[in-house]
C-alpha cells in the first residue's frame, strides 16, 4: 500500500507566520494569551499550550502585563482597540490575505458602496471583515442567498479566503441581477487555499482512499474534503491517527493524504507513519506465495 502526499498541503504562509509570532513572544518571556484559538487546529493549540499559551474568549479577560494575540482570522476594529487599551502589548497575527479583504471592505464602505462577502457569516474571519463595513456589508454563503439581498449600490464582491472558487464565482455572477451598476469582483481566495484544492483534486482521482488531516472547525479542511469526495468516495476528514479505521483501507493499494492550512507538519508525519504501519501489518500477515 502506497501513501501519496498531495503536492501542496499543511501550514500556509499566514498560519506559519501566526505561530512564529507567538513563539517569538514566548521567547521574549511574555505571558501570551490569544483571543480565540490562534488557528483551527486543536493539536497545535495543545502544543502551544504546553509552552504557556492560553486562550481567552473576550478582550475583557486580558490583563495589564500580558500580551494579547489577534489570531490569524482577524477581528473587528472595535475588538482590536479594546485589546490595545487593556493589554501591555498586542501582536496582530491576522493573515495578510485576510487583512486585504478587510481593507477592501473598509475602502468600499468609505465610498458608500455595498460590500458582498461570500462566506460563512458565523466564521471568525467573516465577523471581523464585516466589522470594517458594518453598515454596508452583507455576508452570504452562496448564490442561493442572493435573492435575499437588497438592491445594491456599486457593489464590491469579495470572498472568505478559504471558500471554493466555484462557489465564489457562481455567487458573484448571480449578484449582477441585484444592481444596475457595474459589479466589482475581487477574488480574495488565498493562493494557498487554491493550491491545496487543486493538488488534492489532481490526486483524488488516482487513489483508492483519501485522508484530509485538519480540524473539523477548519473551513479550508472541510472544503478539501468536499473536493476529494468528488473523485474519491472513500475520503475522510480526520484530526488524529486514532480516527483512522483500518477496515476503511481494506483492498486499498494507494492512499492519498493532504492537510488543511492549519495542520502542522509534525502531525502530518505522525499520521502518514501510522497509515504506512497499517499497510506493513497487512503485508506481513499475508501468506507467502
Amino acid at each position: 500500500m502506497k501513501v501519496l502526499l498531495a503536492d501542496e498541503y499543511g501550514f500556509c504562509f499566514g498560519v506559519e507566520r501566526a505561530v512564529e509570532m507567538v513563539e517569538d513572544a514566548l521567547e521574549e518571556g511574555d505571558t501570551v494569551r490569544t483571543l480565540g484559538p490562534l488557528i483551527h487546529n486543536e493539536q497545535e493549540m495543545q502544543r502551544l499550550g504546553n509552552y504557556g499559551v492560553s486562550t481567552i474568549s473576550e478582550p475583557v479577560q486580558i490583563r495589564r502585563g500580558e500580551t494579547a494575540v489577534i489570531r490569524a482570522h482577524g477581528v473587528t476594529p472595535e475588538v482590536q482597540k479594546e485589546l490595545e487599551e487593556k493589554a501591555s502589548k498586542v501582536v496582530d497575527a491576522t493573515c495578510p490575505f485576510v487583512t486585504r479583504v478587510q481593507k477592501l471592505a473598509a475602502r468600499a464602505a468609505e465610498q458608500d458602496r455595498h460590500v458582498i462577502v461570500v462566506g460563512n457569516p458565523d466564521h471568525p474571519e467573516m465577523i471581523g471583515v464585516k466589522g470594517y463595513a458594518p453598515e454596508h456589508a452583507f455576508v452570504i454563503k452562496d448564490e442561493t442567498e442572493v435573492a435575499g439581498l437588497p438592491w445594491l449600490r456599486h457593489p464590491l464582491v469579495v470572498s472568505q479566503t478559504t471558500i471554493k472558487a466555484k462557489t465564489f464565482f457562481d455567487t458573484a455572477e448571480a449578484i449582477k441581477t441585484k444592481t444596475d451598476d457595474e459589479v466589482q469582483i475581487v477574488n480574495t481566495i488565498c493562493s494557498a487555499t487554491r493550491d491545496r484544492q487543486d493538488a488534492a483534486r489532481a490526486l483524488a482521482g488516482e487513489v483508492d482512499a483519501f485522508y484530509i488531516i485538519g480540524g473539523r472547525h477548519s473551513s479550508n479542511s472541510r472544503k478539501l474534503l468536499a473536493v476529494c469526495q468528488e473523485q474519491c468516495p472513500k475520503s475522510f476528514l480526520i484530526e488524529t491517527e486514532e480516527e483512522i479505521n483500518a477496515q476503511d483501507l481494506v483492498g486499498a493499494e494507494t492512499v492519498g493524504v493532504t492537510a488543511g492550512a492549519s495542520t502542522p507538519d509534525w502531525l502530518i508525519k505522525k499520521i502518514v507513519s501510522h497509515i504506512e504501519e497499517i499497510g506493513e501489518r497487512w503485508k506481513n500477515e499475508l501468506p507467502l506465495a
